[in-house]
């Protein structure tokens, strides 16, 4: 009676079955690394433009840059990675391509590692530029960096509520031996439809866009406004956005 007692929990512990971590999450294209923080930034509006989204003028779009331009495109998709490969006006004859690999891996599932290798060969040239890449993702906020041999992009996002974002960016590129900082807000007002963008960065560049969606109708109206003290340059635009 005592050993059968004892032996119970035993028995309880090894049925249990052990724990399950979650799977790693896909980490994305290497193109959508600073996604959340150039959303926050308004987008350069001039003049006046009239945007019908079309699933027809879209794909007609798309044909028509593969039509004038030899290009390949390859993606693979796994569970915690991603791996694309693009290759651009190869010429076999000519003995030039250019050519750009990314990939970025999950480690966990809030940090992202990954690089990107271009390289390009013609008649007395070849070279290749080898950059790396990391995200960090926590709660509320995003971390991003890239550093290679031709410059540096660093990105902060941060998500204050659900109204307020912002979002902070430095890019350096050893080539031009030029630097930019910028900072950009996001504020939505969902009881009046509206969404407010702007920025200031130190090129002495301030920018924003008002955007006001009409419902039930699917339109959407766009104002915006930058000015560049540095240049004395001044412009706006306007925008009609249907679909």
């Amino acid at each position: 009676m005592g050993n059968t007692l004892g032996l119970a929990p035993m028995g309880t512990l090894l049925r249990r079955s052990p724990r399950r971590e979650e799977p790693l999450p896909n980490p994305g294209s290497f193109d959508e690394l600073h996604r959340l923080c150039k959303d926050v930034f308004p987008a350069q509006m001039e003049g006046v433009k009239l945007v019908v989204n079309k699933v027809l003028s879209s794909h007609f779009q798309t044909q028509q840059a593969k039509f004038l331009t030899w290009q390949f495109d390859g993606e693979y998709r796994g569970d915690d990675f991603t791996a694309t490969l693009t290759l651009g006006n190869p010429d076999l004859i000519g003995e030039s391509v250019i050519m750009v690999a990314h990939f970025l891996q999950s480690l966990t599932h809030r940090l992202v590692l990954g690089g990107e290798l271009v390289y390009h060969r013609r008649p007395g040239e070849e070279g290749a530029i080898l950059t790396l890449a990391g995200k960090y993702s926590a709660v509320h906020w995003v971390a991003t960096l890239n550093v290679g041999s031709g410059g540096a992009h660093a990105s902060y996002y941060h998500r204050a509520n659900e109204q307020v974002q912002v979002g902070v960016e430095f890019e350096a590129n050893t080539r031009l031996q030029d630097t930019t900082f910028s900072f950009g807000y996001h504020l939505t007002l969902p009881q009046a439809n509206m969404v407010f963008r702007g920025l200031v960065d130190s090129n002495w560049c301030v920018g924003a866009v008002l955007e006001k969606k009409m419902p039930p109708l699917p339109v959407t109206l766009a104002l915006g406004a930058f000015l560049n003290h540095w240049r004395n340059r001044f412009h706006c635009g306007f925008s009609i956005t249907v679909g």
